[in-house]
Formats: structure tokens, C-alpha cells, sequence
């Protein structure tokens, strides 16, 4: 296997190879390119296989997808998209492939409509969710108008695999990214290293595979775990120093002698101010039912503030439980 550490591009490098109004989106959305960016980009648009490792919410997921987008869109421009799937996100993280769903569908309206301001005719690029949970009836619909973009999880992407009409449309990938890849180069993914082969035989096309992974070590196994033997693989470690402004508080001076009352409404006011005076705030609770807890006390105190700007998450990986909450205060 052949390992290539990857280099660092410049700005003006990538905004070249951008279609017109996938460079208007994101500079409407960004003031520059990320540094898993400036590695990244590039080398999914000369498709390359490529391991990005990067610390938690360093951009990876878009930096998998801007060259997938701006191919999609080159392609609906000129009225080339057909239907069938031409990209798979596969994560272990059902609530992060719902996640990613919803921030793909996002930008692809926002592009839609700077389209439609510019005069510019533009074929809808559809992306599709499919997993345990999927209805039925949503099923059978990918299968009349395949989703240009699929978003499923290791498991639910086996079992496609075996369903001969769906076989069909995935003829024609030419793209997978695997996010998470640090929490599958175990026995979980044994299977969907099966799958990626499998998925690589059926596709008519070259298929270019994409890791995306926390920070992890050694990095070469993970790379070779994401495209196997006599392949080779690009290797983005992409590491930088994130500020941090870390500050313990409490809730009341005196927790000995506080009441237990004392101490609820306290806590809530607390996390109600913290909330206010930031954009995204991320709560973490160490139980299933401590998260509903403190989501039902949030709507109860602070029914005018956080009736809709609230929603309970709960996600686990092989080695770690941790359930979490996010507000999005307006």
C-alpha cells in the first residue's frame, strides 16, 4: 500500500476548481477556507482516496462534501445528473446521520436559489436518509427517484447491498466517506470493510473512499483499514491549537447547606444565562433519563424561551456512553 502525506493548498488553488455558485454559497457562510480544507479539498477533486484526522469539529464533514457538491452541481447545470446514487455517507452514529442529512439539505436549497436569482437552470440534487428507522414507503420512493446523495449507517448499508433492485442504482458511485473511521478500525467495522469492497465491485465507476476520523494513532492502519491492500491512500493529519476559556462555576456559594430547591432553581437560572449569551450551547449529562430531565425543567421554568429552540440527543460509541443535549438560543 502506497501512503502519501498530503499537502497543504492555497486558497486561490481551490477556489479555482469551485463552480460559481458553489463559491458564492460558501463564501456567503465562511470568511476562508479551513485548514482540513486547504489539505482536503483538493484531493477529493482529483479523486484521490484521502484519511482526513482532525480534532472533534475541525470541518472534516464539509470538507468531504464541497468537492461532491460542486461536481453535483457542475453536472445540474448542465442537466447530467442522473438517477442514481453518485455518493454514500455512511457513519456508526444514527443521530449524526440525521445531522448531516439536514446540514446537506440546507445548502443545496441556499445554492438553489442563488440559481434561481442568477437566472441559471439547475437540476434538484436530491439526498436521501436511509436507515433501521426509515418508513418503509420512504424506501420504496428511493427506489422510483434515487437519491443523488445516500446518508445510511454501516449496518443499514450491508443490507442494501443485498437488495438486488437498490443494487442498481449504486452502480454508479463514485464517491463514499466514511465518517468516525476511529470508532469502526475495530470488529464493528469487519463488516463494513466487507461492504466497501462489495460496494467497490459493484460500482462501474473508479470509487474514491474518504475517512474522516478524530485524532488517532497510527494513522496508517486506519488508512489501510479504509482501502485495503494495493491501493493507495493521501494521509491529511491535520492538527491545530483550538482557544479555549474554560471556567468552573456553581450553581449556589454553598452546596452543603442549600436546599434542594435552592439548588434546582439555582442550577436552571444558571444554565438559562448561559444559554442567552451564547449562540450554540452544548450540555452534557451522563444519564438517558438526566437528559429528559433537564430539557423537561428548561421548558417548565422557561416555557417563552425554549419551547422549540431545544433538542435531547443521546449518542454511544463502542467505548464511551455519553449522552448529550444542545440549545440553539436565537
Amino acid at each position: 500500500m502506497e501512503y502519501q502525506e498530503a499537502k497543504l493548498y492555497k486558497k486561490e488553488e481551490i477556489m479555482n476548481v469551485l463552480d460559481d455558485l458553489v463559491k458564492e454559497w460558501f463564501f456567503s457562510k465562511f470568511e476562508n477556507f479551513s485548514l482540513p480544507q486547504l489539505y482536503g479539498v483538493m484531493p477529493i477533486f482529483e479523486r484521490k482516496n484521502i484519511l482526513i484526522s482532525a480534532p472533534t469539529g475541525g470541518t472534516k464533514t464539509l470538507t468531504a462534501f464541497l468537492s461532491i457538491l460542486n461536481y453535483l452541481v457542475s453536472l445540474a447545470r448542465k442537466n447530467e445528473l442522473e438517477d442514481k446514487v453518485y455518493a454514500v455517507y455512511v457513519s456508526p452514529l444514527k443521530a449524526l446521520s440525521n445531522d448531516v442529512h439536514v446540514n446537506l439539505v440546507s445548502p443545496l436549497k441556499e445554492i438553489e436559489k442563488i440559481a434561481e436569482k442568477k437566472g441559471i437552470k439547475l437540476q434538484k440534487i436530491r439526498v436521501g436518509l436511509r436507515t433501521g428507522d426509515t418508513p418503509s414507503s420512504e424506501r420504496s420512493g428511493m427506489l422510483k427517484r434515487a437519491p443523488h446523495i445516500l446518508i445510511t449507517t454501516p449496518e443499514t448499508l450491508a443490507i442494501v447491498l443485498t437488495t438486488r433492485k437498490f443494487v442498481e442504482l449504486m452502480k454508479g458511485v463514485e464517491f463514499i466517506i466514511v465518517d468516525e473511521i476511529h470508532a469502526l478500525a475495530n470488529k464493528r467495522g469487519v463488516y463494513l470493510s466487507l461492504s466497501l469492497e462489495r460496494l467497490d465491485e459493484i460500482s462501474i465507476m473508479p470509487l474514491i473512499r474518504i475517512g474522516l476520523s478524530a485524532t488517532i494513532a497510527p494513522l496508517k492502519e486506519v488508512a489501510n483499514f479504509l482501502v485495503g491492500q494495493d491501493r493507495s491512500c493521501i494521509i491529511a493529519n491535520v492538527e491545530f491549537n483550538k482557544e479555549l476559556d474554560i471556567k468552573v462555576l456553581t450553581p449556589v456559594e454553598d452546596l452543603i447547606e442549600t436546599t434542594g430547591q435552592e439548588l434546582h432553581s439555582s442550577l436552571y437560572s444558571l444554565l438559562d444565562n448561559l444559554i442567552q449569551k451564547h449562540k450554540t450551547t452544548l450540555i452534557f449529562t451522563n444519564t438517558r433519563s438526566a437528559t429528559e430531565r433537564v430539557v423537561h425543567h428548561l421548558r417548565e421554568m422557561f416555557p417563552s424561551r425554549y419551547l422549540e429552540e431545544i433538542g435531547a440527543h443521546h449518542s454511544s460509541d463502542i467505548l464511551t456512553w455519553l449522552f448529550c443535549w444542545e440549545v440553539r438560543s436565537l
